[in-house]
């Protein structure tokens, strides 16, 4: 039975084959089994000895495919740890390009939604959309409270049907991935149903407008005391999952406002200061700051652009976000400190310890690679260096070695990338790492703190403790379980019999040093007994060292 009977929109999947076949995939779509599929036009081996044009025939068959495709597109250009740099550069290229849907039909679904009239709601309400995009488009409107102050808001509405639309297709993209990693084995290693699952976590959280809405609320708390940015301020009873109503921020586009009479070099470090705050201080960023997500707004009372002015920096479309946790915003620390520093050494410890090794890691290749990306890139002068290059490289590097970057470390990459990219057109000596290292610095010595270090620890003593209250009990189930002749350790050898002899009193003997370390503990953070507990520790410490010399004597004997 093929794996398609399961499919339930056969229609669409025929559709799929259609279009596969259209642009020079026949051969994958007859050997993936997908119905409707002949083995004719370019062969696989054509298909795959070309990137460029493999890379632009993809491009063209998400186009055809419509939104979701076009979204999967756009979201697979952000991971060239797990995709040739010939076809991520052609799927950056995809581009929302839909007409608008009617504005009567928008009207309806803000009223359905918001559950009143549209004239209840808003005071005006645009009949032409400002902006428009596959998932929604938005309206400038006007809304007035009860003291009968009015507020100019922009309202986003989501594409009737859409979400029906990307569950449909997600459904098929999931069977799709797993044949393909069935029928063509040569495709596990870009992890499709991975790069799948990826994608849906990124598309339903942007069709779920609350999630933006919650995103919008923790920005706006991790930034309270901070004036040189804004972020919009939602009307949550104006707002639902596919109606989102928010403040309109009145500005302009970065290289319009440098034209205004901007300073270039402030606008430049103070966004890429907002975004290392973000990492590094919050671990939640913006992981979209194209130059279409954000707005130069004269701070009041200035109203004006010029060199003098106090500006703020706005954010838009606060959808898709990255989060770090603790001990991969420490190892991202490591990396970009190690880059800053050009310390080649530091930077392949600090990329080994991100990603996970897919197979044995040559690890002396991989360090002549980082060494040579080092050389190439770190040192330039300012104006030279590019935080984009260096980064792609190391990520090439990864992939080359089969090493798996995680998914949000690539997105920060690519956040940092964009930036920098966006910087360096108003104000061309940038210098990321430059600009990051004092950021850096301070980061690391407050993970050095001395009350910092004493919690973890204090939180590892306690973690020991718990093990070791344990350890008897699983000690006396394993001898339970040798007295029952439950288990077996065979040794077809003396060398590896003598080796687990070994192994055997190093176990006895640890665990006893650790059950009398973690009591002594115990006792000496409820400070009672102290005498006992330090015997407990020296004595402990006392029967490790002997079993440690008595090994070592049978290993010489041996």
């Amino acid at each position: 039975m093929s794996i398609f009977s399961a499919v339930r929109d056969l229609d669409r999947l025929r559709q799929i084959t259609q279009v596969l076949v259209r642009h020079g995939f026949g051969a994958f779509a007859a050997k993936m089994g997908l119905p409707g599929a002949k083995l004719e036009g370019v062969s696989e081996e054509q298909l795959l000895a070309d990137r460029v044009q493999l890379g632009k025939r993809l491009r063209l068959t998400l186009q055809d495919l419509g939104t979701t495709f076009i979204k999967l597109g756009q979201i697979v250009s952000t991971r060239p740890d797990v995709i040739p740099e010939e076809i991520v550069s052609e799927l950056k290229k995809l581009q929302d390009d839909v007409p608008p849907f009617d504005s009567a039909v928008a009207k309806e679904q803000v009223a359905a939604e918001l559950g009143a009239p549209l004239e209840e709601l808003f005071t005006t309400f645009a009949d032409a959309p400002m902006a428009c995009a596959s998932v929604a488009q938005v309206y400038r409107a006007e809304v007035t409270d009860s003291a009968g102050t009015t507020e100019q808001v922009a309202v986003k509405v989501q594409r009737p049907g859409i979400d029906a639309t990307v569950q449909r297709d997600l459904n098929l993209l999931h069977h799709l991935a797993r044949v393909l990693e069935k029928t063509i084995p040569e495709a596990q290693i870009y992890s499709p149903s991975g790069l799948v699952r990826e994608f849906e976590r990124a598309i339903l959280a942007e069709l779920d407008f609350t999630t933006e809405a919650e995103n919008a609320a923790a920005f706006v708390a991790n930034f309270t005391d901070d004036a040189t940015v804004c972020f919009p301020r939602i009307l949550p009873k104006l707002s639902s999952r596919k109606v989102l109503t928010m403040e309109y921020l009145d500005g302009v586009k970065v290289d319009e406002a440098v034209k205004r009479g901007a300073d270039g070099a402030w606008l430049a470090k103070n966004a890429l200061r907002l975004i290392l705050k973000m990492v590094f201080e919050d671990g939640f960023f913006h992981a979209d700051p194209h130059p279409g997500n954000i707005l130069i707004l004269p701070a009041p009372p200035s109203g004006g652009y010029g060199a003098d002015s106090k500006l703020q920096i706005g954010l838009l479309d606060l959808g898709l976000v990255g989060r770090l946790s603790p001990e991969l915003r420490d190892r991202t620390v490591d990396l970009l400190l190690a880059a800053a520093q050009n310390d080649a050494d530091a930077l392949a410890d600090a990329l080994l310890a991100i990603g996970k090794a897919q197979r044995q890691i040559d690890h002396d290749a991989f360090r002549e690679y980082v060494r040579e990306v080092a050389a190439r890139h770190l040192g330039k002068p300012m104006a030279e260096m590019e935080a984009a290059a260096i980064l792609g490289d190391l990520v090439k590097g990864a992939l080359k070695f089969e090493i798996e970057i995680p998914a949000t470390l690539t997105m920060l990459f690519r956040t940092i990338i964009t930036v920098e990219g966006v910087g360096k057109e108003i104000y061309p000596e940038l210098d990321v790492l430059a600009e990051a290292k004092p950021y850096l610095l301070k980061i690391l010595a407050a993970r050095y703190h001395p009350m910092k270090l004493a919690r973890g620890i204090w939180r590892d003593l306690h973690q020991l403790s718990d093990s070791a209250r344990g350890l008897p009990r699983r000690i006396q189930d394993l001898i339970d379980e040798l007295q029952r002749g439950n288990l077996k350790i065979e040794a077809r050898d003396r060398p590896r019999a003598r080796a687990l002899e070994r192994l055997g009193r190093r176990l006895r003997a640890s665990g006893i040093f650790i059950g009398s370390a973690g009591a002594s503990t115990a006792l000496l953070i409820a400070d009672r007994h102290q005498s006992l507990a330090e015997w407990l520790l020296i004595g402990g410490a006392a029967w490790l060292i002997f079993h440690l010399l008595l090994d070592w004597h049978h290993q010489r004997d041996d």
